[in-house]
């Protein structure tokens, strides 16, 4: 009888120190994939952020290019040259906003494998192009996913290689040009 119970408090012993380094490792990974679910968030957040800055920068353009078509209504100079300055403002904030958002999410604007019948050419506002190079195909579909802004139902945004084209699909004439959207 002594030696049954010998045995058992020996193997008893012998498990309860397998046990622990087996609870203190569930313990770790427990910690380490809580600092991997916080930095996660850390990372969501962050991006939410970024996000709100391009949509907040896209707004003060839209309202600042309001202001300036009042100005224009009303027709003091002294307006239109304060309002005119307060768009190019906007302006800059919302590119410099979109490029640090470019810049933090580089793998959704990667260049990825994209080929077309022609050569590059370097495109420029206002130019006419000929329908061959805004056709269907090279429709940019989902341009919120690029932070760029809706457009109405005659314009759209086409991809020739790097750069990114708003183009008047009823006269072919490129509204705005992104250049080197892509890499």
């Amino acid at each position: 009888m002594r030696k049954l119970i010998l045995s058992a408090a020996m193997a008893a012993t012998a498990l309860g120190g397998i046990s622990l380094p087996a609870a203190a490792s569930a313990q770790d990974w427990q910690s380490r994939q809580e600092r991997r679910d916080d930095r996660r968030d850390d990372r969501r957040d962050e991006r939410r952020d970024d996000r709100n800055d391009v949509q907040d920068a896209r707004r003060d353009l839209r309202e600042e290019r309001g202001e300036l078509r009042d100005a224009y209504r009303r027709g003091d100079r002294g307006d239109i040259r304060d309002e005119r300055r307060d768009v190019w403002q906007a302006q800059n904030r919302y590119s410099r906003e979109l490029r640090d958002y470019r810049s933090d999410n580089p793998r959704m604007y990667n260049r990825g494998n994209w080929r077309a019948d022609w050569r590059y050419r370097h495109w420029n506002r206002g130019d006419r192009i000929e329908r061959v190079y805004y056709d269907r195909r090279y429709y940019i579909n989902d341009p919120w996913r690029y932070r760029l802004y809706r457009t109405p139902s005659y314009l759209q945004w086409v991809r020739n290689y790097d750069d990114v084209l708003l183009v008047d699909i009823r006269t072919g004439r490129i509204i705005e040009v992104y250049y080197n959207f892509f890499w």
